[in-house]
């Protein structure tokens, strides 16, 4: 019998789907995206229905502080003001139901922002809160309808005073949170600095301590980033000082997605994968890679390729691949037709033994 089940294992292994669920199972990475600046890039349900994230940041809550009325910019997808953005509550739930963390992030590029005094910055966070978070605004009030966000993600641009502030009243207000009886919802605290260390803009509010996932940009900066061909020594360099300077948080590798993506710091996905990959997955705190953005990672396939990548650096090689696979196989079937065969036996012929046996 054992040898009709191992020849059983050589007809699943020719099967390309139990080769593909193999090798899926092992050597993939988490992947944290923004999405939100480009109505090309498809929307939210979409993206999250890729499998391919675990983390996406709607980009940006543009404008904020100092006075300003806070504005959501979600590009060409919704406008905030006249209220169409209610509509992406449907997408968000069903990210949130497929295990993806759905994140605001504040800041971006536009630098329509800065906060002026730590009132300002306690302001700021009720606002979150209330508005995006599991805070008491409803209606109209809140930008995205009845979502309720897992976090929010600091992009801080432009340097500034008082961001840890607003990740201290953060962090107060989620710990306050109320806890339904069966648990409740974690809210999380991230950030997108530079990988200039420290960071310009987010040194003191990344030396609180308070950040779950912290995704550094290793890219528009050449003193830090990967520098081909070949040469990680300046990312090695700076990488060992993040994780080192962030104990309590994951980091992750923040990348461009496309050539086109950044100035400068692009890395193929094979490349990635062998040289690059390699230099930071030793790290206790390494937590994936981060991506900008959807839009540019869904014309270049990055994130696909990146994963298929993964796949064929950690499958056995060789010529014993294969027959490695097979055993594991074989091994699976021959337990499993044992398992059946004892409880065939006992329930048959020894039912009055069935309650040991259990």
């Amino acid at each position: 019998m054992s040898g009709k089940l191992c020849f059983l294992a050589s007809v699943l292994l020719s099967m390309s789907t139990v080769v593909d669920l193999a090798m899926a199972a092992s050597g993939g990475v988490n992947i944290a995206v923004y999405w939100g600046q480009n109505g090309s890039e498809g929307t939210l349900g979409e993206t999250c229905g890729t499998g391919l994230y675990a983390y996406v940041n709607l980009a940006f809550l543009s404008t904020f502080g100092a006075g300003r009325a806070p504005v959501l910019n979600l590009a060409d997808h919704c406008d905030a003001p006249s209220g169409t953005c209610a509509s992406l509550a449907a997408d968000i739930a069903s990210c949130q139901a497929a295990g993806v963390k759905v994140l605001l992030s504040i800041g971006g590029g536009a630098l329509g922002y800065n906060l002026s005094s730590p009132s300002d910055a306690r302001d700021l966070a009720a606002y979150l809160w209330d508005n995006f978070l599991g805070g008491g605004a409803t209606g109209a009030s809140r930008p995205l309808g009845d979502a309720v966000l897992d976090g929010v993600d600091f992009d801080i641009e432009s340097p500034s005073r008082f961001y840890d502030d607003l990740a201290r009243n953060l962090a107060s207000l989620y710990t306050r949170a109320p806890r339904p009886p069966r648990g409740g919802k974690t809210y999380l605290l991230t950030a997108a600095p530079q990988c200039p260390y420290p960071d310009a803009s987010l040194a003191a509010a990344l030396a609180t301590g308070l950040f779950d996932h912290v995704w550094v940009q290793f890219y528009n900066n050449p003193p830090c980033q990967y520098a081909a061909p070949g040469d990680a020594s300046a990312l090695r360099s700076a990488w060992a000082q993040w994780t080192a300077g962030l104990p309590a948080a994951t980091v992750f590798l923040g990348l461009p997605a496309s050539l086109d993506a950044a100035d400068s710091g692009f890395v193929d996905a094979d490349t990635l994968a062998s040289q690059v990959l390699p230099v930071v997955e030793g790290a206790a705190n390494y937590g994936g890679i981060m991506l900008w953005s959807r839009s540019y990672d869904k014309d270049s396939s990055f994130s696909v390729k990146l994963q298929a990548a993964l796949q064929n650096r950690n499958k056995p090689t060789g010529a014993g691949a294969s027959s490695h696979t097979k055993r594991r196989i074989c091994k699976w079937l021959t337990f499993v037709y044992s398992e059946f065969l004892i409880q065939y036996v006992v329930l048959h012929y020894y039912p009055s033994q069935l309650q040991f046996y259990n």
